[in-house]
């Protein structure tokens, strides 16, 4: 099944007979060549025809998801945004067409339709082509928006160069969103990030501010140096969750001085592992 038909599988399931009928009858129409009036039309009555409940997806909807595409997470998804990226998919005709129609719903959409037409992104055809799209969206001042594009979204890892997806894990840590739902931050980190966040850390520590413990995940695998002097301040001197993720970013670092650093808190390092304590569990450690 294409990810269109899986969307509209699933609202089947969700909506009543007239607002299943309603969908279905605007879908059709733009798939047999509908203008763009009707599309933006059609999506700006979404939330009042359709209404706004969750998707609620069981285990069974996810996996069919996974298998329509792979990396896509639409467990937080709602009825509205479903129907919006369904509308969007079923209007679709050659690349330029769409790339077009989106900027354009996206320049005149409020935040609801935003955060829909962002979290559809790893659905779009030629995905290359809403490169800009996605960098805008991570350029919002406003966190769900911002974190349509970075959270539970395989778009940013498949398709941002290294500086546009390094900028956006720093965001994240600056505004205060979580690391753990960025798809791929494991296998995104690279060399040049891990010194931009050592420098973050010195800022905030300088100002005399807290530092997130997810910072450190991006750090260990490329820690030395100055990196590894600032994991073991974290172990000599951090609150117990900032100690969680220096144990786990220095198990992480290929680098001899982290074992080294590891035995000389054998406390932390035993207590991690005796509790199982992993990057989403880290911050709440006590």
């Amino acid at each position: 099944m294409t990810p269109e038909q899986v969307l509209q599988q699933w609202l089947d399931r969700r909506l009543d007979p007239a607002a299943g009928a309603w969908l279905r009858e605007c879908a059709a129409g733009l798939a047999e060549g509908g203008s763009e009036r009707e599309l933006y039309r059609a999506v700006s009555l979404v939330a009042r025809k359709l209404g706004k409940a969750p998707l609620a997806l069981d285990g069974e909807a996810l996996a069919l998801a996974e298998q329509a595409r792979p990396g896509w997470d639409p467990s937080r998804w709602s009825v509205d945004q479903a129907a919006r990226v369904l509308l969007l998919l079923a209007a679709a005709r050659d690349g330029d067409v769409f790339a077009r129609r989106l900027e354009q719903l996206c320049v005149t959409a409020d935040v609801d339709e935003l955060v829909a037409f962002y979290r559809g992104l790893p659905l779009y055809p030629d995905p290359p082509r809403h490169r800009l799209r996605a960098a805008e969206g991570l350029r919002s001042n406003m966190s769900v928006v911002f974190e349509a594009v970075a959270h539970h979204n395989p778009y940013p890892a498949e398709q941002l160069p290294e500086e546009a997806w390094n900028q956006m894990v720093l965001k994240a840590l600056f505004v205060g969103s979580a690391l753990d739902p960025i798809v791929g931050l494991d296998r995104r980190a690279n060399p040049t990030l891990a010194r931009m966040l050592g420098d973050y850390a010195h800022e905030r520590w300088a100002a005399s501010r807290p530092v997130s413990p997810e910072l450190w995940r991006c750090i260990g695998p490329f820690a030395s140096g100055r990196l590894l002097a600032d994991l073991g301040r974290v172990l000599e001197t951090g609150t117990a969750p900032e100690r969680a993720a220096g144990v786990l970013a220095l198990r992480s670092c290929p680098d001899p001085e982290a074992r080294r650093l590891l035995d000389r808190h054998p406390g932390w390092r035993d207590a991690v592992a005796a509790q199982g304590v992993d990057w989403k569990s880290a911050p709440q450690f006590h």
